[in-house]
């Protein structure tokens, strides 16, 4: 199985990928664009393939100052947790009786801990969500997830939103599980996002197939 690098490497040499880079490498240039430009693929660093165990997706990153640190979802320790965030921890301590071990909403311990937090859309400009979608980077991270569905075995996604919930056609249901809900945004944490038990589901899975589980 190749690494992430190669992984990527493969889709970079992609005629579609040459013109998203060419669009994000001018967005950089000419406006404030989030996550800083190193950390685009910080996901993957922080989670090697043969470590991955469950992949959580979410839209694009946080447009807000400070916020996006190429994690979906993860904002880094001295930021206020949004409000997605704030919801997915009140589920968390919830769904377990214990409050999360990312508690301050720096998600990078569930990352090491074989989580892909992935963004389907890996950039946007500051105070402009979803301004950097239709550009390339939905075939990026669909190839990514069906590279994942087709080499990897017993992976756990957990799809939040109708948008992540539209990938689960990409996904081989017969080799991985999929957990669905509404986003845990307060638009929509209440209509099933609370009460979803993701958290002990996705444990109880990995326990059954012989993977450690997640200390969320």
């Amino acid at each position: 199985m190749k690494n992430w690098n190669e992984i990527i490497k493969d889709e970079q040499s992609k005629d579609y990928y040459k013109n998203l880079k060419e669009f994000v490498d001018k967005a950089y240039e000419t406006s404030t664009v989030f996550p800083p430009k190193e950390k685009i693929f910080y996901a993957f660093s922080l989670t090697p393939i043969d470590n991955l165990k469950v992949v959580i997706l979410g839209q694009d990153p946080y447009h807000g100052y400070g916020q996006a640190q190429g994690l979906a979802f993860s904002t880094p320790k001295n930021i206020k947790n949004p409000p997605s965030m704030v919801n997915i921890l009140k589920e968390i301590e919830d769904d377990l009786g214990r409050v999360s071990s990312c508690d301050d909403g720096d998600l990078t311990p569930w990352a090491k801990d074989g989580v892909l937090l992935l963004n389907t859309i890996l950039t946007v400009e500051e105070s402009k969500p979803k301004s950097h979608q239709k550009k390339g980077w939905e075939t990026f991270t669909d190839n990514i997830i069906k590279y994942i569905s087709q080499n990897c075995e017993d992976v756990v996604f957990i799809l939040w939103g109708a948008p992540s919930i539209k990938k689960e056609k990409i996904i081989d249901k017969e080799k991985h599980h999929i957990l669905t809900s509404p986003h845990p945004s307060p638009l929509s944490s209440y209509r099933g996002f609370f009460g979803c038990k993701h958290f002990s589901k996705t444990n109880e899975i990995l326990n059954s197939v012989g993977k450690k589980e997640i200390n969320w």
